[in-house]
C-alpha cells in the first residue's frame, strides 16, 4: 500500500535495437526477497538530484531488471523475446526508461549525467522499491552501465552483460567523444545515418550528446573485484564496442557465449534468451 500510494503521487502525464556504434554509431537461500506490489504497475521514482526516472514493474517472482541501450527505453525490451519468456517463467521484469531517455526527464545539464548518475538512479529505484536482491541484465550500453551497478550494489545476484566488448574500460576510448561531438556539432559525415534516426524518432540530441560525453568508465581493477557471476553474451556477427574474451578475462566469476546475430538483432533472438535464462537458473 504505501509503494502504490507513492506511485500514485508522482505518476505523471515506455530496447530499440541499436544502431551498430560503427556505423551511427527463485530462489536464493530459500526465497527470494521483492516488492510487495501488483503484477504490473508504472510511474516515477525522485531521484536523488529530483529527476524523475520512469519505471515499470511487470509479474511477481524472481526481481530482474532490464537496462536498454542507446537511443532506447525499458519498453524497447518489450519486443525481445527474453521480456516474454522471463514473464511466461514467473520472474518479476523491472523496465526503466535511464535519464535523458523515454519517459523520465531530459536534463540539459552535463553534469546532470556525471558521477554515475545513472547507476544511482537505479540503487535509487532499487531501494524505493524495496528489492533486496535482483538479477541484472544489461545491453550495450546498458552493459557500461550495468557493471557500474556490479560495482556499487552488492544486492546483484547475477549479471548479464549483453553487446559489449572491454572497450568501456578504456578512458581513451574515442567513440563517445565521437559520439558526442556529432550530436552536438554539424556536419559529422560518419554519423550522419545516426543523427537522421535521432531525428526521425524525435528523440533528445542534447541529452544523447551528454550521456556520450559523460559515460562512465570501469577500470579493469574495479571490475577484477565483482564476485557475482557474470554472463557475457554477444552476436556471432558483432564486431562492435572491442574485445568480449578480454572483457571475460577481466571478469573472475564470468563465461562468455556467442549467439547467432550482429548488434542490432541478437538481443532479440531466441537463442539470446534462451542462452540469458539457462544461466539465471543455474
Amino acid at each position: 500500500m504505501e509503494i502504490k500510494t507513492r506511485l500514485m503521487r508522482f505518476r505523471a502525464p515506455i530496447f530499440i535495437a541499436e544502431f551498430l556504434l560503427f556505423f551511427c554509431m527463485r530462489t536464493l537461500g530459500g526465497v527470494w526477497a521483492h516488492a510487495a506490489i501488483p503484477q504490473t504497475d508504472s510511474g516515477y521514482y525522485i531521484s536523488f538530484d529530483k529527476t524523475r526516472i520512469y519505471f515499470e514493474v511487470h509479474g511477481d517472482g524472481q526481481p530482474v531488471l532490464l537496462l536498454h541501450g542507446f537511443m532506447g527505453n525499458g519498453s524497447s525490451w518489450k519486443h525481445t523475446e527474453l521480456y516474454r519468456k522471463l514473464l511466461d517463467q514467473g520472474y518479476q521484469v523491472i523496465l526503466i526508461d535511464l535519464r535523458g531517455n523515454g519517459k523520465s526527464d531530459h536534463p540539459h545539464q552535463e553534469q546532470a549525467y556525471a558521477r554515475d548518475a545513472e547507476s544511482r538512479d537505479i540503487l535509487g529505484l532499487m531501494d524505493f522499491l524495496k528489492i533486496k536482491r535482483y538479477d541484472l541484465i544489461g545491453y550495450s550500453r546498458g552493459s557500461i552501465i550495468a557493471a557500474r551497478v556490479l560495482r556499487n550494489d552488492p544486492r546483484v545476484n547475477k549479471a548479464v552483460i549483453g553487446g559489449m566488448g572491454a572497450a568501456f574500460t578504456d578512458t581513451a576510448w574515442k567513440l563517445p567523444k565521437a559520439l558526442y561531438e556529432s550530436l552536438i556539432h554539424a556536419p559529422a559525415p560518419d554519423f550522419e545515418g545516426m543523427k537522421n534516426y535521432v531525428r526521425k524518432q524525435n528523440l533528445d540530441s542534447v541529452s544523447l550528446a551528454y550521456m556520450q560525453k559523460q559515460q562512465p568508465f570501469t577500470a579493469a581493477e574495479d571490475l577484477k573485484k565483482i564476485k557475482q557471476p557474470v554472463l557475457l553474451i554477444r552476436g556471432d556477427a558483432d564486431s562492435t564496442n572491442g574485445s568480449a574474451k578480454a572483457l571475460q578475462a577481466l571478469i573472475p566469476h564470468s563465461v562468455y557465449v556467442n549467439v547467432p546475430g550482429d548488434h542490432n538483432g541478437a538481443s532479440a533472438t531466441k537463442a539470446f534468451a534462451d542462452r540469458v535464462l539457462e544461466f539465471l537458473k543455474s
